[in-house]
């Protein structure tokens, strides 16, 4: 009876051992049930993730989709604008060209504000600035000349440079005049010959009006031999070239001007003169001189060039269009923004400015794009005919000018639609904005749904570990169960529970 008491009791407390046994050497998933828990718990998350996951990637996708695409046609919108500015403005779109005949005697530029003609040119002389050299030579350039005040002016400018005793050799005064900060308009030089160095002063600026005076002051009075007064006997200095005007003629009548440029004589024309004519002869009094032709001409290769690059931006704009709000019924494929309002109203807008017929006075035939040879073709883009184009630049240059540009001008109408979508605050802005934030708001759904699975991952985790210690417990207690109430087995049971110990991982306590 004792020892069947004693046997009764065995069970229950070798099952309290076996269980802390269990609990303390269970140490990694799936140990005691066999089960990969971990690919379990990954699989259950995900599937429990799956739906909203889903939803939040697929309108991810779609965002960003759109916002790259109103990239695609701001940037292709950005670009026309830039082919606008040449347009805009008629008068810069009527370029003018000027030619000279003679290249030996002028070339010429014209503006926008030219007229087309041909000029008979004749050059009796260029402008010059003065110059003057010494008479008296010194034996070098670092020989003493003298000191006390040379006092410099051109014009209605004067510089008062002092010269010490120090500093009086001719290439020390050379230097003070050169680096006077009041310089009036004169360079200093010198000039070593066979019989010693020279003086020389230079005008920088042509005309008559830019003559040089020198007068010296105080000192030993050796500064005196750098003198000159256009009015004066006893020189230091000769004049060796006289400050003069240009003297030309222009369809015979006489000229002048100051410089060689000429920017006045006519009218959105700068001549710049290069040389004198020849003489004709026999010579005659006054002298004549052989003149030469200055042509100006309308030159349409500039606004040709505006214009094609306008046509280029524009079929940039609505391929861009077609691309984005395209649908491919063969792979049932639809663009970004299909069937989007922004870019409908848009693309109707600029429709209607490029068809539009101008009735305005003064179009002399060029009364829209396709009667300047601008034209739509089948892909839904823009052809430009140039010699229709050309002739229409040809014969009516200024009525293409006003009909791309002006205050309603097809440029000056495309510009304003255009600012209205991509300046700061525009349309594009908004929208563009409108899809940022709500990408924000799925990152933000994003973290939530991410934490929310964390948790559900980690209570699933635990609850399968506390199974998996149950399957642990259970497993050991057949094992003692098989050795006690089978004799044979307990052999095998003993050797496998001195493997299982031998390697750590079970106990029987």
């Amino acid at each position: 009876m004792s020892s069947v008491a004693s046997s009764t009791t065995t069970p229950a407390s070798t099952s309290t051992s076996t269980a802390s046994a269990g609990s303390a050497l269970i140490t990694s998933t799936g140990i005691g049930s066999g089960l990969n828990i971990s690919a379990i718990v990954s699989s259950l998350t995900t599937a429990y993730g799956a739906g909203q996951q889903s939803q939040i990637t697929t309108q991810q996708t779609a965002l960003q989709a759109q916002v790259s695409a109103y990239g695609t046609f701001s940037s292709a919108v950005s670009t026309l604008q830039t082919t606008l500015s040449a347009l805009e403005t008629p008068s810069a779109l009527a370029g003018y060209s000027a030619s000279v005949a003679d290249k030996t005697i002028a070339s010429a530029t014209a503006t926008s504000a030219a007229v087309a003609g041909t000029y008979s040119l004749a050059v009796q002389n260029l402008a010059t600035p003065q110059t003057l050299t010494s008479a008296a030579p010194v034996a070098s350039a670092d020989s003493a000349v003298g000191f006390g005040t040379l006092s410099i002016s051109v014009g209605n400018n004067t510089s008062n440079i002092v010269i010490d005793s120090s500093s009086d050799t001719l290439s020390n005064i050379v230097s003070a005049i050169n680096g006077a900060v009041d310089n009036p308009g004169v360079t200093a030089s010198i000039i070593t010959t066979a019989d010693g160095a020279r003086l020389v002063l230079s005008g920088t600026a042509t005309g008559s009006a830019n003559t040089i005076t020198v007068s010296a002051s105080g000192g030993d009075g050796g500064l005196a031999a750098l003198t000159y007064s256009p009015t004066g006997t006893a020189n230091g200095l000769n004049q060796t070239q006289a400050a003069q005007n240009a003297n030309f003629t222009l369809n015979g009548y006489a000229a002048t001007s100051t410089s060689n440029v000429v920017t006045g004589a006519i009218t959105g024309v700068t001549v710049d003169l290069s040389g004198a004519s020849a003489e004709i002869t026999p010579a005659t009094t006054p002298p004549t001189y052989t003149p030469t032709t200055l042509t100006v001409a309308p030159d349409t290769s500039g606004a040709q060039t505006s214009i094609g690059t306008f046509i280029t931006a524009l079929n940039g704009v609505l391929t861009s269009i077609q691309s984005l709000t395209s649908y491919n019924a063969t792979t049932q494929t639809a663009g970004p923004l299909l069937g989007n309002a922004t870019l409908e109203a848009f693309q109707n807008q600029l429709e209607s400015i490029l068809d539009a017929v101008t009735t305005s006075p003064g179009t002399n035939g060029a009364n829209s794009l396709a009667s300047i040879g601008i034209a739509a073709n089948t892909q839904g883009t823009f052809d430009s005919n140039s010699t229709t184009l050309g002739n229409a630049l040809t014969t009516n240059l200024a009525a293409v000018g006003k009909l791309l540009g002006g205050t309603n001008g097809i440029a000056t109408q495309i510009n304003t639609l255009v600012t209205q979508y991509i300046e700061p605050g525009g349309l594009l802005s908004t929208v563009t904005n409108g899809l940022q934030s709500g990408l924000t708001n799925l990152t933000t759904e994003q973290t939530a749904l991410n934490a929310n699975l964390a948790t559900y991952a980690a209570t699933l985790t635990t609850q399968y570990n506390a199974m998996d210690s149950a399957v642990a417990l259970l497993k050991q207690t057949q094992t003692y169960l098989t050795a006690e109430f089978d004799p044979n087995a307990s052999t095998s049971s003993s050797a496998s529970t001195a493997s299982s110990l031998g390697t750590g991982t079970l106990s029987t306590g």
